[in-house]
């Protein structure tokens, strides 16, 4: 798709935001360190706590995401309400002019995030879902790796996520934790996980997997393990929990091959734990530079997505994730709850009403 109202070079790229909750932070902090961005409102249907964003980002802030759209230009969206809210915020915006960025996931149902894919398509404005684990410097240096063919035949994959969240972060706010907005540990937490395996290993043929509430007051899970069959052949593994104590304890991504090993982990894949293969490449030098020191699991990759962001809008590049990329981790996610929910080993694609 060719999108429509390209952002000029000589003017700042103009941005707004809905949902000024816990992930906002990390977008103001990346929006303040690019000259080339500003922000240019804020909007939650709280209304302390849009006074509190507006207030501290200098900006004029809204509790009606409507009003926000209809009084303030702007180039872009920046959605960071809860999951189940997304499709809809983004497709108002997409209707307003503006091109959408969304957290993830991009939904929570298919039939929601095809919606917000052909909303922004009819109305020509670039769809952007962030996924700022795939611009770690580590995970950068694993996928050149695959893409160089240096693994080999792939046999195994593996990702594990073994977080904390006490029950006072589920109870933080009524949406967290629920089917209708928010989804699981797969779903929220782990995403980003589920969309690095399968962009690192290709494409999922089928899913098997358990899942449970163990500890925590909240309709959807607290853990869980999924089996995948990859296309390829290889087999891999994805374990969940928000259980850890005391504390987050790894965020992991494993990939065994006929001719490397390599694991990248730390809290969030944020640093190479085990690097060897059969031949030598220049990338092996860059090992120990990969690692980085987040300050919390959500990494420093947002600025980076940004600046892509920014590219894409200026005519020069193409989105690192755009919103049929976005939906591709949606749909491994929705075939884990339905394998979880059945029991049964579950093919993809799944069938477009999930």
């Amino acid at each position: 798709m060719t999108i429509e109202r390209v952002v000029p070079g000589d003017r700042r790229i103009r941005l707004a935001l809905v949902g000024c909750g816990r992930i906002s932070r990390n977008h103001f902090d990346a929006i303040a360190r690019l000259p080339e961005m500003e922000l240019v409102a804020v909007c939650d249907e709280d209304a302390e706590r849009a006074r509190a964003a507006g207030e501290g980002q200098g900006v004029p802030w809204f509790t009606a995401y409507d009003q926000m759209l209809a009084t303030v230009p702007s180039d872009a969206v920046v959605i960071c309400t809860p999951s189940g809210l997304h499709p809809a915020h983004g497709i108002a915006a997409a209707r307003a002019g503006r091109h959408v960025i969304s957290e993830k996931p991009m939904a929570i149902s298919l039939a929601a995030a095809d919606a917000l894919v052909q909303a922004c398509d009819e109305h020509r404005v670039q769809l952007f879902v962030v996924k700022q684990n795939r611009l770690n410097p580590a995970i950068a240096l694993l996928k050149r790796a695959v893409e160089r063919g240096r693994f080999g035949r792939i046999y195994m994959a593996n990702c594990t996520v073994r977080w904390t969240r006490p029950q006072e972060y589920y109870d933080q706010a009524p949406w967290r934790g629920t089917w209708e907005f928010d989804g699981g540990a797969f779903m929220n937490q782990a995403s980003h996980y589920v969309d690095l395996i399968q962009w690192l290993v290709g494409p999922v043929e089928s899913v098997m997997a358990k899942t449970a509430t163990l500890a925590r007051r909240i309709e959807s899970e607290d853990t869980g393990v999924a089996v995948l069959r990859f296309r390829s052949g290889a087999i891999g593994t994805i374990e969940v929990t928000m259980l850890t104590y005391p504390r987050n304890l790894e965020g992991s991504i494993t990939i065994l091959g006929e001719k490397g090993t390599v694991k990248v982990g730390g809290i969030a894949v944020n640093k190479v734990e085990h690097w060897t293969f059969a031949d030598y490449d220049d990338d092996d030098k860059l090992v120990e530079q990969a690692a980085t020191n987040p300050a919390s699991v959500y990494g420093f990759g947002h600025e980076g997505y940004y600046r892509n962001v920014a590219a894409v809008l200026r005519g020069s590049a193409r989105p690192d994730t755009d919103g049929r990329a976005g939906r591709k981790s949606l749909e491994l996610i929705l075939g884990i709850y339905e394998s979880a929910k059945t029991g049964r080993d579950v093919p993809l694609p799944l069938r477009a009403n999930l």
